[in-house]
């Protein structure tokens, strides 16, 4: 008798025992699912509010075959005007050129893939690609969304930036000039990017740092894709808080129709075959102060107000030209990611990537051949670069490689 009562009380301890285990463990389960949906819903409703910053009211919607969204925003409701100092403003009126600047060639505006839909935004109005909620989920911070990371100094592989790049520096510097080579270069995830782009750069490499930049980009985690982008950049503070890529921020004012900044480029180059650039020229207007950025031979893109800056405000102390990737060093080793073409320097013309007609601007406003650039790689065994000058290219130089390989480890 007292045997059963032992076992029956067991029993009963045991299914107690096993209720309370699964309840508990159903209560911390739902717990779980309660948190999560609410940091959730609180980084969507992050992302809602930010988009409705930045993607502006359209009165035209482009859609590009890469599947980009591009809307033709009114000049004067652009994110820029967002900006505290720019509240109110409209865009300025074409500056005063460089001399020397020529005007001959003339580039054609159609070197983006959306705007082969033979489409282009109205007078009056500037095309912006939309930002969706997936570009922003794909960012690995909500709040520094079209943000580089931090960049301690130009030499400096910190944060996994590596670079190989041309410059000058020890004078007063107004302005930049660059043919740069495009190709589509293969990013080995999403967290990584490679881009080719003109530096103009005031302060020191620490948290007073001011620049300016311009150039091509793939970049997986920005742009959801491969292809090589035209992008801008700027910062007053060595990326910490101010600045942004293209227009996703306010700070850069647009003035052209006909140019998305963000956009995907096409043509690009190929090994062996057909190679293409694009000529980029960034100058301070010795009237207003503001910085402006032309494509090609005559289209202004339009300007970073000099109210962005402080070291800015009066003139440049270096100026960068070349690539730069970023290296997470995936299971340990160093990225596949390429730079410019993905081959070395030393292969040359219609192999590698190149800048040619390297120019800077002088404190008479006056495009002036580079006469003292030295080259830099900090990974030569990764990335590298060779320097020449030449009558029809003048200064340039050759510049890229793989990433990883048998000397790259």
């Amino acid at each position: 008798m007292s045997s059963c009562l032992i076992f029956t009380f067991i029993l009963l301890l045991c299914l107690f025992s096993s209720s309370f285990s699964s309840s508990s463990l159903h209560n911390a389960t739902d717990e779980n699912v309660t948190l999560r949906p609410r940091h959730e819903i609180q980084k969507l409703k992050l992302i809602r509010e930010h988009l409705q910053r930045i993607n502006k009211p359209a009165v035209k919607t482009i859609q590009s075959s890469d599947g980009d969204i591009i809307d033709c925003v009114p000049s004067h409701h652009q994110p820029a005007f967002d900006h505290p100092l720019l509240k109110g403003q409209r865009p300025m009126d074409p500056p005063e050129m460089p001399k020397g600047h020529s005007q001959e060639n003339e580039s054609h505006e159609d070197f983006q893939l959306w705007s082969l839909t033979g489409e282009f935004c109205p007078e009056g109005t500037i095309p912006i690609r939309r930002t969706t909620e997936q570009d922003m989920l794909r960012a690995s911070s909500v709040r520094r969304f079209g943000r580089k990371i931090r960049r301690v100094r130009r030499d400096s592989s910190t944060n996994g930036h590596e670079h190989a790049v041309g410059y000058v520096s020890g004078s007063k510097y107004y302005g930049a000039k660059a043919s740069i080579n495009v190709w589509t270069p293969h990013v080995s995830s999403k967290n990584e990017f490679s881009l080719s782009q003109i530096w103009v750069i005031a302060g020191s490499f620490a948290d007073d740092l001011n620049t300016i930049e311009a150039g091509w980009q793939v970049s997986p985690e920005l742009y959801g894709d491969t292809n090589p982008r035209f992008f801008t950049y700027w910062t007053s503070d060595a990326y910490e808080a101010t600045g942004c890529y293209n227009l996703l921020c306010s700070g850069f004012i647009q003035t052209n129709n006909r140019i998305a900044i963000g956009a995907a480029i096409s043509p690009v180059s190929s090994y062996k075959g057909g190679q293409f650039d694009i000529s980029l020229l960034i100058w301070k207007d010795p009237k207003h102060g503001h910085w402006w950025l032309q494509f090609g031979s005559g289209t202004l893109v339009g300007y970073w107000p000099v109210s962005l800056f402080t070291h800015l405000m009066e003139h440049g102390n270096m100026v960068q030209f070349g690539g730069e990737i970023v290296n997470t060093r995936p299971d340990g080793s160093h990225t596949s990611t390429q730079m410019g073409s993905g081959h070395f320097a030393g292969e040359g013309f219609g192999k590698t990537c190149y800048f040619r007609n390297l120019e800077v601007v002088d404190w008479d406003n006056t495009l002036i051949p580079i006469s003292n650039l030295r080259v830099l790689a900090d990974h030569p065994n990764c990335y590298d670069i060779r320097g020449g000058v030449n009558r029809v290219w003048g200064n340039y130089f050759y510049y890229g490689g793989p990433g990883k390989n048998s000397k790259c480890p």
